[in-house]
């Protein structure tokens, strides 16, 4: 018999897997794991999805990603690549470093790396609206958007979550994909390594007198790199996307410059390469820390993306990591939940983060050397990056191993993303 207190009760609704944010690396994952049929909620803050007819027309996003021919197969995969592509991909089939205090300078190019490009400058908004149209076309995935988490409990059968509009979940998977400050990272109790890089990134789009020519341009001055990522917009080639990595005090400066200001600011530092520089928006700008959580997994709890490492935007590979993290989690869930194995165990759970996490750790050391090497006016150190940089660039084999790395071809690919 039913009491009029038990129908009071709010009703628990189980799923397979519950993934608490829809950005890009959780609206991946949720997608890979719904088109195998599993029930899957995706639970995101913000009220509504972004959709492409709202951020494909107009000045480009300021935020932007390198996606390498790994994370472009993923999402080709997901059915988000041809949408991505009608609204606004860049490719770019060479990549110049150059240090501005010295003669050293590297080149790559997509025909020693054996590739059809390097990979595609993307606003971040772009690919998250391509990957909401696909994923929403997924019977088995359920969106609940503008809620949060307000609990967390451990039950026997998995994760129990109370959202703040009284909606209560059950599952034996629940993912965090919240960002670098997660939230259910901390509801969850799991330490994070924190060091701040004692920088703000700086972000905008300018126009540019000369074409970029498929070219994504690095930078180095006084360890202050500055990029010029190539944009096409409507058939111009003359747009680039910025990101400059720099003190404090200089952000705050460039962000408060006239866009005059600004473009001069840039086009002198960038020693005008491209011609004169024309801000096409306002500056933005965020700080930079790098994060790496203790550990990605718990029972029935995994961490992804940037809520389980974030990294200096300095080779631009931290969603690259966070889409590798969700197509290497999904590979692991889905086999375990079709052989009818516990697919939120340890056990499983693991096989994911031993696969990811030294991958991660790697990049993240790497872009912490980089940092130092570059960020360092020793003359000893200064001689020796530019020796290195000439030298590689004269030493093709060794040219082909890095640019493998950096285009996503490192380890066992997940069988989405080969």
């Amino acid at each position: 018999m039913t009491t009029s207190a038990d129908a009071a009760k709010p009703s628990i609704i189980p799923f397979d897997a519950v993934i608490v944010g829809a950005g890009m690396v959780g609206t991946a994952l949720a997608g890979l794991l719904a088109e195998a049929g599993m029930q899957v909620a995706l639970v995101e803050a913000k009220p509504s999805p972004l959709r492409l007819q709202d951020v494909a027309d107009g000045v480009p996003a300021p935020r932007v990603s390198a996606l390498t021919p790994v994370s472009q197969r993923l999402l080709t995969h997901l059915g988000a690549w041809p949408a991505m592509e009608a609204a606004r991909v860049t490719p770019y089939r060479y990549m110049e470093v150059w240090d501005a205090e010295g003669s050293g300078r590297i080149r790559f190019s997509a025909d020693e790396a054996g590739t059809a490009t390097l990979g595609h400058i993307v606003e971040n908004e772009v690919t998250l609206a391509a990957l909401n149209e696909q994923v929403a076309k997924q019977p088995t995935l359920t969106r609940l958007d503008g809620v949060r988490v307000e609990a967390l409990q451990t039950t026997a059968r998995g994760r129990w979550l109370v959202l703040d509009d009284g909606r209560q979940l059950q599952t034996p998977l629940l993912v965090a994909a919240d960002g670098a400050r997660s939230a259910l990272r901390a509801l969850a109790g799991i330490p994070v390594a924190e060091e701040s890089m004692a920088q703000e990134a700086v972000v905008t789009t300018v126009r540019c007198t000369h074409p970029h020519g498929g070219t994504a341009r690095q930078s180095f001055l006084g360890g202050r790199p500055l990029a010029f990522l190539p944009l096409t917009v409507r058939g111009d080639d003359r747009y680039c996307s910025i990101v400059w990595s720099t003190t404090l005090e200089h952000a705050q400066g460039l962000t408060e410059h006239s866009p005059e200001g600004l473009g001069k600011a840039l086009g002198e530092a960038f020693e005008h390469r491209l011609g004169e520089v024309v801000p096409v928006d306002r500056a933005y700008r965020f700080p930079l820390v790098q994060r790496h959580a203790q550990h990605y997994v718990q029972p029935n709890f995994a961490l992804v993306g940037d809520a389980a490492h974030s990294l200096h935007p300095l080779a631009g590979q931290g969603v690259n990591l966070g889409l590798m993290d969700a197509a290497v989690l999904a590979e692991e869930v889905v086999g375990a939940w079709r052989r009818g194995a516990p697919w939120g165990s340890v056990t499983t759970l693991s096989r994911f983060e031993r696969r990811r996490r030294l991958d991660n750790a790697t990049m993240l050391g790497l872009m912490k050397g980089f940092k130092q090497l570059f960020g360092s006016q020793q003359p000893v150190l200064t001689l020796a990056r530019n020796v290195g940089m000439s030298g590689m660039n004269k030493f093709v084999p060794l040219k082909r191993l890095v640019m493998r790395q950096a285009t996503g071809e490192r380890g066992r690919l997940p069988i989405s993303c080969r």
